[in-house]
């Protein structure tokens, strides 16, 4: 999680879905899928050792010792690389249903599961001491960083230094960059120990080094908050951060509805709450067919109606508990996959609606048989990890054009059906 916002095409790509997409396609998002070039025509605006001199006295006015700033910016270095993650432009755009299954697939499930029986104990305390289940705490450990398998590669303070120097928004790294020399100033994590995404998260569930100072906890009580080491900490962090963003125990994240015919859903959304009484006397249902209104809700619990792919879609009516996952990375397609992770883990199924494409999205068990297709045609796309990034997707665009299908680069089912086909063909010859 990454304490800042999530944005589509404004100045600063949100850090949080950077882990998210990672984990599916190999590039970072902003709820889209997107391939990120380097520019080569950046120049560094500025003498990186001047400017982190010049930086000395505001990171001692927030309370980094001048012994501390001068040990870890002695032989800092810059890493411009982060220059074009922050400035990158939007190629290619994944719908919700391509997000979500890469997400939320039975790989992920499975460990999900896994993880849960695993950590049983630790979790139990830490939905006693907070109040938030064990499924949606593993849920956000497995969107995160894949239950801690990616947690991101660049050194925290060489990264953030160099935002604080260059680009847009250096005044906000810069509190992250001061954020993370108090960390190490305390003693809590290693200099070696931070290293995370391009913007600065970490750990094993993508803290902001601002948001650890606010809300990281020393669960295993070992004295130190660790969010890289301890997995007891991590999961007990995440859950302290649900719990301070509202989370009601108890209350549900939200259910799929079936929106009755004829009644106008036009400025509905998750903002816009009403009483579950008002739904009701509408005629809305959950999408079984049961009653809205079970267990812990009343007439008077306040829902928002969200529709992420518009009336042809799911449909869900959300409570509070929606908008503390949404806290956690402002997007609503990240908070739903994190709610319908967290509702497979308990048992439940997929949504009912069908999402409005006659293209769905694929796992990545499926992403990877992808990828061994293109491999097998001498593409030079690198391993078949299932995660789809420009040299992928611009395969599938070549192979796309030879089949004779829209070259849009998207490893959907069409394309995996079109490359069983050809890889059938293949054998009866």
């Amino acid at each position: 999680m990454r304490y800042f916002s999530l944005l589509c095409g404004s100045a600063l790509l949100a850090a949080s879905h950077a882990n998210a997409e990672l984990i599916i396609n190999g590039q970072p998002s902003s709820g889209t899928t997107i391939t990120t070039t380097a520019n080569p025509t950046f120049s560094p605006n500025s003498n990186f050792q001047s400017c982190l001199a010049n930086l000395r006295s505001q990171a001692m006015a927030s309370g980094v010792s001048g012994t501390t700033y001068d040990r870890y910016t002695q032989n800092l270095s810059p890493d411009y690389s982060v220059i074009s993650k922050l400035d990158y432009q939007p190629e290619f755009s994944t719908p919700i249903w391509d997000y979500l299954s890469g997400l939320v697939d039975d790989e992920r499930v499975a460990k999900g599961r896994q993880m849960l029986a695993q950590h049983r104990d630790v979790l139990n305390r830490v939905a006693i001491a907070y109040g938030v289940p064990a499924e949606t705490v593993v849920a956000v450990w497995g969107v995160e960083s894949n239950f801690g398998d990616i947690s991101g590669k660049y050194p925290l303070l060489q990264a953030l230094g160099t935002l604080s120097c260059e680009g847009r928004r250096q005044s906000y790294f810069r509190g992250e960059f001061f954020a993370t020399m108090r960390i190490l100033q305390r003693g809590d994590l290693r200099e070696e120990q931070l290293k995370g995404s391009w913007a600065g998260a970490f750990g094993h569930t993508q803290f902001m080094p601002s948001t650890y100072e606010e809300l990281a906890v020393d669960f295993d009580g070992d004295g130190r908050r660790d969010l890289v080491s301890s997995t007891s900490d991590a999961l007990a962090s995440t859950a302290n951060f649900l719990k301070k963003r509202g989370w009601q125990t108890g209350m549900p994240w939200g259910f799929e509805v079936q929106i009755p015919q004829g009644v106008s859903v036009n400025g509905e959304s998750r903002r816009n709450k009403k009483s579950l009484s008002s739904w009701v006397n509408r005629g809305f249902t959950r999408v079984d067919g049961t009653p809205i209104i079970q267990g812990n809700l009343s007439d008077s619990t306040q829902a928002g109606l969200m529709m992420p792919a518009g009336e042809n879609g799911p449909a869900f009516l959300v409570f509070k508990n929606f908008d503390a996952i949404y806290a956690y990375n402002a997007a609503e397609s990240y908070a739903l996959a994190i709610a319908h992770l967290s509702d497979r883990l308990q048992g439940k199924g997929n949504f009912q609606t069908a999402w409005p494409t006659d293209d769905a999205g694929t796992s990545r068990a499926e992403r990877r048989e992808i990828q061994n297709y293109l491999l097998s045609k001498g593409y030079a796309i690198g391993d078949a990890d299932g995660l789809v990034g420009d040299k992928t997707r611009q395969a599938i665009q070549q192979e796309q054009i030879k089949l004779g299908l829209s070259p849009t680069g998207r490893a959907g089912q069409q394309i995996l059906n079109a490359f069983r086909n050809q890889a059938a063909k293949q054998m009866m010859q």
